[in-house]
């Protein structure tokens, strides 16, 4: 077992987590613990923009044709709200333990905005000069919306001194955030940090469909045309379509349709609510049109999550 996941159990030792099964957020504000006993088959999930941390156990996250494997000693950043569908596996019947932390979009810009004044920029940009730095301009093929990488010393180091003052609800109170800034810190110095990059640089495409997809989950349960979209960032239609499936592996509407159906899934299984209740309240107008797609997508009935 590695330091990371040793420090994970015992977190869970110390705040009487050994039952959990899912995610609970910390004495920190935006950092989640999370558990899982048994793992999970394939199946749909709406992951949200932050990095994550494993220690133990693995996942494989599918979304359109890619896939992203990530595992113990790995940390996920993820940029944008992605509906996506994950596979979870436990190794030596030992639960899958990781942390995960949303990314407060005020230090991310603060953080960008310090790099941006030092040379970081023109020594990356001189050491790959394939690769123009990317908060400075946006390249012809925008990245995927999540991507994996190794933990560095640095970032594990990190982690598990953010693990350490989690144990204790006075020194996460005093410590945590500044740990967490310097996560953030360190993922934007490491190979996938221009995802967090461009989320700041409010001119770049990835920034504008960024927007996009925080307007789609704010208003998903309302009439929505991709012209519309495209217009509120200033994009051509062409070029809309083009950004949102290099970031998303989706179309604008295959993506709405899966938040929605999200969006419904959680209002029957944590609210109670009856299906067609559900669908007119995520934008359904058709209830057999909400039952078909809701079936072929969770690959369950609604009447399943009641």
């Amino acid at each position: 077992m590695s330091n990371l996941a040793l420090r994970m159990q015992s977190y869970a030792n110390v705040k009487s987590l050994n039952s959990l099964d899912g995610s609970k957020e910390t004495a920190v504000k935006g950092v989640y613990f999370y558990r899982s006993p048994k793992g999970n088959k394939r199946q749909p999930f709406l992951y949200q923009s932050g990095i994550i941390a494993m220690g133990q156990g693995h996942k494989k996250i599918h979304l359109g044709e890619q896939s992203v494997v990530y595992g113990p000693g790995d940390y996920l950043v993820v940029g944008v709200p992605l509906p996506i569908e994950c596979e979870a596996f436990t190794q030596n019947d030992e639960p899958i333990l990781g942390l995960s932390i949303n990314v407060d979009g005020q230090v991310l810009h603060n953080l960008v905005s310090q790099l941006s004044d030092t040379a970081f920029a023109q020594t990356q940009s001189h050491q790959n000069p394939e690769l123009t730095f990317p908060y400075l301009k946006d390249k012809g093929q925008l990245d995927l919306g999540i991507q994996s990488e190794c933990l560095n010393d640095e970032l594990d180091n990190a982690f598990t001194r953010l693990l350490n003052v989690l144990h204790c609800d006075r020194d996460a109170k005093v410590l945590g955030d500044a740990i967490v800034n310097e996560i953030i810190y360190r993922t934007l110095l490491g190979r996938h940090g221009h995802i967090l990059f461009n989320l700041a640089q409010h001119d770049g495409h990835y920034a504008r469909i960024a927007k996009v997809l925080n307007h789609l989950h704010q208003a998903y349960a309302q009439e929505i045309r991709v012209e519309d979209l495209a217009q509120q960032v200033n994009m051509s239609l062409s070029g809309f379509h083009r950004a949102f499936r290099d970031v998303t592996a989706e179309t604008p509407l295959q993506y709405l349709k899966k938040v929605r159906l999200t969006k419904a899934k959680d209002l029957i299984n944590l609210d109670g609510k009856r299906a067609s209740e559900a669908a007119s309240l995520v934008g359904y107008a058709s209830p057999t049109q909400f039952s078909r797609e809701f079936k072929r997508y969770f690959n369950n009935t609604p009447r399943s999550f009641t």
